[in-house]
């Protein structure tokens, strides 16, 4: 399974951003999906996460204010993100799960809030 993320960049405090994975299979070929971040020195942690019959969980920090998406026919996931505060700053995995349990990332993507 290859994951291609984009839509990272340099966006103020209170902006938006809106991140994008495609997957090389089919997602119906996938368990879950979901975003994870990893800021400087700190563990890897899941963000958002979105399971095969569209049941989403959130980070409590990043709840009401980013969403999960998924677009089965373009093998795309997303994660819209808004008001984005310094603390969002970080690299932004999507990872996936298949139904045989092994699990993926992606490349990670750059988001950087700057105050």
């Amino acid at each position: 399974v290859q994951l291609q993320a984009s839509g990272g960049g340099l966006v103020q405090t209170g902006g938006s951003l809106r991140l994008s994975c495609t997957a090389s299979v089919s997602f119906f070929t996938l368990n879950e999906m979901g975003w994870y971040r990893q800021a400087p020195g700190q563990q890897r942690e899941m963000v958002a996460q979105i399971t095969g019959n569209g049941d989403t969980w959130y980070l409590d920090s990043v709840k009401d204010r980013f969403t999960i998406s998924r677009d089965n026919a373009n093998k795309t996931l997303y994660l819209q993100m808004n008001s984005l505060k310094s603390e969002d700053t970080a690299v932004y995995y999507c990872g996936v799960e298949t139904m045989t349990a092994a699990f993926y990332y992606g490349q990670g993507t750059q988001v950087t809030v700057s105050s």
